[in-house]
């Protein structure tokens, strides 16, 4: 809806509306960020960072980690960038995909064994 076309709509319409609209946002998205306070619902997510619902965001900052569902994406350090009243977006200074196991300080051999087995 254009900003013109709302302003001929009553208020409690127009507030109707833009309710409807962020429970909608809300609903959509399975992606969750976690900081210490708790995890919040990302209504927007791009290379570069995220955008959060205003209310969830004030305290946001430093190391977090993003969720999509129960599989961790990646660890963060996010510097807040824009407040446009509903939404806050915040910049990722460095973002680091999670991985499900820890670096190898070496490169393994292609023929390396998957498993050892038990001697018994």
């Amino acid at each position: 809806m254009s900003e013109y076309a709302s302003e001929f709509l009553p208020k409690e319409v127009r507030e109707g509306l833009e309710l409807a609209r962020k429970r909608d946002l809300k609903r959509r998205s399975r992606l969750r960020v976690r900081t210490n306070d708790g995890a919040f619902p990302i209504l927007r997510l791009w290379d570069e960072g995220f955008e959060v619902e205003r209310d969830n965001a004030e305290h946001m900052r430093g190391l977090v980690d993003i969720y999509d569902g129960a599989r961790h994406l990646y660890q963060a350090l996010i510097v807040a960038s824009q407040d446009d009243g509903f939404k806050m977006s915040f910049d990722f200074k460095r973002s680091t995909p999670a991985a499900d196991r820890p670096p190898l300080d070496y490169d393994q051999p292609d023929d390396a064994p998957v498993a050892l087995l038990p001697r018994h």
